[in-house]
């Protein structure tokens, strides 16, 4: 930091990111951030989604945290609720694959079936 300025940008960007985290409606991202998932590297997958989004200019999407999803083997975990209900939940999940999940999935609206737990439309 070398000014207020610089401070104040900061507090922006950040700010924009939480809001990204709390909108309500649309598609729903949400992070398995229990232990064994943050062990396992589920804060990176999570602030790659949140990167991803805002560069790809998507709206309408919230990304947040949940606890446990009670599958350790398989973590980091991130089920994506679409608008339709749609629950698509991805397994050992990296920073590689939030790529193609955002393109895919989010962006032209395709399942990547091989990185796939379940999909369920509710």
């Amino acid at each position: 930091m070398k000014s207020l300025e610089d401070l104040k940008k900061l507090r922006d960007q950040s700010l924009k990111n939480m809001q990204m985290r709390h909108q309500v409606g649309g598609t729903r991202i949400q992070v398995g951030m229990g232990t064994c998932g943050i062990a396992a590297g589920a804060r990176p997958v999570l602030n790659k989604f949140v990167e991803e989004i805002k560069e790809h200019e998507l709206k309408n999407i919230v990304i947040t945290q949940v606890g446990c999803m009670g599958e350790c083997a398989f973590e980091p975990i991130v089920e994506i609720v679409d608008y339709d209900g749609t629950s698509s939940i991805y397994c050992k999940v990296t920073e590689r694959m939030v790529n193609e999940i955002v393109e895919e999935h989010l962006v032209n609206h395709k399942r990547l079936d091989r990185y796939l737990l379940s999909s369920v439309k509710r």
